[in-house]
């Protein structure tokens, strides 16, 4: 095959290794969860649907980021109603939008207040507080819409595979429901019910109930006909020395960590301890895989796309980390008193790399009939064979 050949077969659209747009979404989460800038957490909700609508597939997992939006929504409105009812803290320079009934608590109740004066201030703290864990929601929802999770698992170790198995069930739970409530309302609309308010929920979501368990059953099935759990060729001794190994390397990890960000900890305790701890992960799962065999049928490619997007987050994470060490007030902004928060010019580069998959990445695979539109070509006619 010619070079030119070649480098069109690699611009046809394919499908993102999943790992690529899961390591991009936790290290724009962990970007997110460095700051309570409103200003930075929108952008970073733009980008997000950014490279949503940019990239997605047409699979029907893949439009639940929506739902993802929602939850953010409620997860604010939780945060703000929760500092409402139990205002404290209440300065005599804040704004006060309005009072509640005020039920007196006992002493022991570490001065928590029930009720009373309810400020700007605060409501927009707790509004800022739930933006950020309402964003942290929305980069694990953008992973579930742009990766497959059943696709990854091919990639783990042998050793983690019976983990990564109830680590995928439990991630596609909230995919399949998606699927599951869009496909009820899209039966009830050709049946002309209803698909909106109050009364229709009952009708959807116990069907949405009956199809989660039929597939837990016959995921079960599945799973024991394929011999999950087994134990294979491990004998009782190597388990051990593996359940060992994993053990001390976990938490080899956790000590390193804890000793790499506190800059007190001993030295000792902190990246010595995070290799030793890796070396001593990579040994027990070099171990444990052993006794897992598997198998695998078109492995996904790992090319320049992938290490483009695994690149963007992991570079918007280490920049929104390294501006925190000299703007901290911009990117944690107080409300006390009250003032418009600024837009810091490195933490705003940091996010918007993280807008580069959108572009960088290859465009999914689509229908033949949407690819023709999309080219400008007319319908194909339906052609009869003649008799």
């Amino acid at each position: 095959m010619s070079t030119a050949r070649l480098g069109d077969a690699r611009r046809v659209p394919r499908t993102l290794h999943p790992i690529a747009w899961w390591l991009w979404a936790l290290a724009l989460a962990t970007a997110a969860s460095r700051t309570t800038n409103p200003l930075l957490l929108v952008l970073t909700l733009t980008v997000l649907g950014f490279v949503i609508s940019r990239r997605r597939t047409e699979a029907p997992w893949a439009r639940g980021f929506k739902y993802f939006l929602m939850l953010a929504l409620i997860v604010i409105a939780i945060r703000v109603i929760f500092r409402t009812v139990f205002a404290s803290g209440i300065t005599p320079t804040d704004h006060i939008l309005f009072h509640l009934p005020r039920i007196p608590t006992p002493d022991w109740y570490a001065g928590i207040q029930i009720g009373g004066p309810v400020s700007l201030e605060a409501t927009l703290s707790a509004a800022a507080d739930g933006l950020r864990l309402g964003t942290l929601l929305c980069c694990i929802g953008a992973a579930n819409a742009l990766a497959n999770p059943k696709r990854a698992l091919r990639v783990l170790p042998g050793a983690l595979y019976e983990l990564g198995v109830a680590v995928v069930v439990s991630i596609s739970v909230a995919p399949q429901l998606i699927e599951s409530v869009q496909r009820v309302r899209r039966a009830r609309r050709l049946r002309a019910g209803r698909t909106k308010g109050f009364r229709a929920l009952r009708a959807i979501a116990i069907p949405v109930l009956e199809d989660a368990f039929e597939r837990s059953l016959r995921l079960a099935a599945a799973m024991d006909s394929r011999g999950y759990g087994r134990v294979g060729r491990a004998t009782t001794a190597s388990r051990r020395i593996t359940a060992v190994l994993m053990l001390a390397g976990m938490v080899g990890l956790c000590a390193g960590a804890y000793g790499l960000l506190d800059g007190t900890a001993p030295k000792l305790l902190g990246l010595p301890a995070f290799v030793a701890g890796a070396a001593l992960c990579c040994g027990g799962m070099a171990l444990g895989g052993r006794r897992v065999s598997r198998t695998s049928y078109r492995p996904d490619p790992w090319r320049a796309p992938e290490w483009i997007v695994a690149g963007a987050g992991v570079l918007s994470a280490v920049l929104m980390f390294l501006s925190s060490q000299y703007s901290a007030a911009d990117l944690n902004p107080s409300f006390y008193p009250l003032r418009w928060p600024t837009l810091p010019l490195l933490p705003t580069l940091a996010v918007l790399i993280a807008a580069l998959p959108g572009v960088a990445a290859p465009p999914p695979v689509r229908p033949l009939h949407q690819r023709d539109q999309r080219a400008g070509a007319p319908a194909k006619p339906d052609t009869k064979v003649p008799a």
